[in-house]
């Protein structure tokens, strides 16, 4: 654990049973965990499922806590809301899920373990995390990658649909 408030950036995804209250559940739970708050949040976004097309769409956003905990110790914080949720990490990539919880930055932290690697590997190429990122943060570098804004650039063909502004607001008029 280190002695000082962290910020740090989670991905929150899901796509099977009801996406929205699980993201905001999840949300929830990081919230409750001792030594992490959860400063800001994101607009939610619909995204289409990347790979595998024959899944629901997911309902995504994105979060920054303040936290004392190490970048192992939310990874594990990650993991067990998950379990909690249903999630059972079988190795496939970019299935359907209940819920997604993905450690995306700590701080400006560079890490290649065999349990994480920061910033999350795959980050800079989606924009269902890039777009709810500049959303909360504006545009800042990411570590090794430039920033978002070069990023966001770079995900020519993707799409996101605004869902629910931050402030809990549906504004698509779907209620």
């Amino acid at each position: 654990m280190t002695n000082s408030k962290i910020r740090a950036w989670i991905g929150v995804g899901a796509n099977l049973g009801e996406p929205r209250n699980q993201v905001l559940e999840a949300i929830d739970c990081l919230d409750r965990i001792d030594q992490m708050a959860v400063e800001a949040r994101s607009s939610m976004y619909r995204t289409a499922p990347i790979g595998a097309q024959d899944q629901p769409d997911f309902i995504n956003t994105v979060v920054r806590v303040g936290t004392t905990l190490d970048p192992l110790s939310v990874l594990c914080c990650l993991l067990q809301i998950e379990g909690q949720f249903g999630r059972v990490r079988d190795g496939s990539c970019n299935g359907p899920r209940r819920l997604d919880l993905d450690l995306l930055l700590y701080a400006n932290e560079i890490l290649n373990s065999r349990e994480l690697t920061l910033p999350h590997p795959r980050m800079q190429h989606r924009l269902f995390v890039l777009q709810p990122l500049m959303e909360i943060e504006g545009n800042f570098e990411i570590p090794g990658a430039g920033s978002i804004a070069a990023c966001i650039s770079a995900c020519q063909g993707q799409q996101v649909t605004k869902l629910i502004d931050k402030d809990g607001q549906d504004i698509t008029g779907a209620g």
